[in-house]
């Protein structure tokens, strides 16, 4: 077995015939491995895919951060050092600042309109910058998030005015600051202590991490996705460009037809995850709300004004962007 760095071209034999020699592929994620975390179970669908195509490749899959931190995948999906791998594009735009558009408030608002956004000129346009890195996308797949509160359900911007709040990336801090909430950033995994500590009164992050650690002992009311959601990140399914030449043309089929269906299972269980969210915390005591779409409005008018506009300033074609997400029905 070879890596794709040093894949083996097919060989001729005999009369002319060839035949493509075995390669592995090495896929990285941060998620836990065998634990029920959709995004693994994403990267594995495509590893027992390709597997049972027979196709003279297998795919070596690495969960856990254990072959790359998770910042540092992007860079090496550049480079060609490593093959594929799945995490928040958003972590990426350090290098490619249009990628801040992937968690952006208000730009996807559900699930069914996320899977629309994949077929827009908006993701055609993000999709044209991961190429231009020498990377392409083997599958999309949109999560979902929430708004959670010690004080009292959030709905409208009024209702976030003087709660202390962690926001999920600074989009979101500009838009909930314009609204009146002071901020507190730090990662997903310290807002159980923070609230537990008084440090926080509210969040924002993804439905399973709402779930995962356990917040709805700390909160009394939760703000599920629903049909208004304002909390949406793009984690795609990603492959070093430089490993996709390697392969031959029944390989690259196999891959995206795997691709295709992780991408599928993914739209269902992040629906899944949602409800679960819910129902964990509406058997827990929690308050279940929302938002309505006066509040959805309301809430793009302080983004329009704050963390779209910063957007727009700062980053070139960031307008355009926005205006391409906000246009898909």
């Amino acid at each position: 077995m070879m890596t794709t760095g040093a894949a083996l071209v097919a060989l001729a034999i005999g009369t002319g015939g060839a035949f493509a020699a075995d390669v592995t592929l090495k896929a990285s994620h941060q998620w836990p491995g065998g634990k029920g975390d959709v995004r693994d179970e994403m990267v594995q669908i495509i590893a027992r895919e390709v597997a049972n195509a027979n196709v003279g490749l297998e795919i070596q899959v690495y969960p856990g951060a254990s072959l790359y931190k998770p910042a540092e995948q992007w860079g090496a999906l550049t480079k060609g050092q490593l093959d594929i791998s799945a995490f928040p594009l958003d972590y990426a735009s350090g290098r490619v600042p249009q990628f801040s558009a992937t968690l952006m408030p208000g730009l996807v608002r559900n699930h069914d309109r996320a899977k629309r956004m994949n077929d827009s000129d908006f993701m055609a346009d993000i999709k044209k910058l991961i190429e231009d890195n020498d990377v392409i996308v083997v599958a999309d797949a949109w999560l979902a998030g929430a708004f959670a509160s010690k004080k009292q359900c959030i709905t409208d911007p009024a209702s976030m005015e003087g709660q202390v709040t962690r926001a999920a990336g600074p989009a979101f801090e500009q838009m909930l600051a314009a609204a009146g909430a002071s901020i507190a950033s730090m990662p997903s995994s310290e807002i159980y202590s923070g609230m537990q500590t008084g440090v926080l009164d509210a969040a924002n992050t993804s439905s399973g991490s709402f779930v995962s650690y356990r917040l709805f002992e700390q909160v009394k009311c939760l703000t599920a996705p629903g049909a208004n959601a304002l909390w949406f990140m793009y984690e795609p399914i990603l492959m070093s460009k430089r490993s996709w030449d390697d392969l031959t043309k029944e390989q690259q089929d196999a891959i995206m037809a795997a691709g295709q269906k992780a991408e599928d299972f993914f739209f269902e269980e992040a629906k899944k995850i949602d409800q679960e969210m819910i129902d964990t915390f509406k058997e827990n005591g929690v308050e279940i709300v929302e938002m309505s779409g006066d509040d959805y409005q309301a809430w793009l008018e302080i983004a329009q004004g704050s963390s779209y506009k910063n957007f727009e300033e700062n980053v070139p074609g960031g307008k355009e962007l926005i205006e391409k997400a906000l246009a898909v029905e």
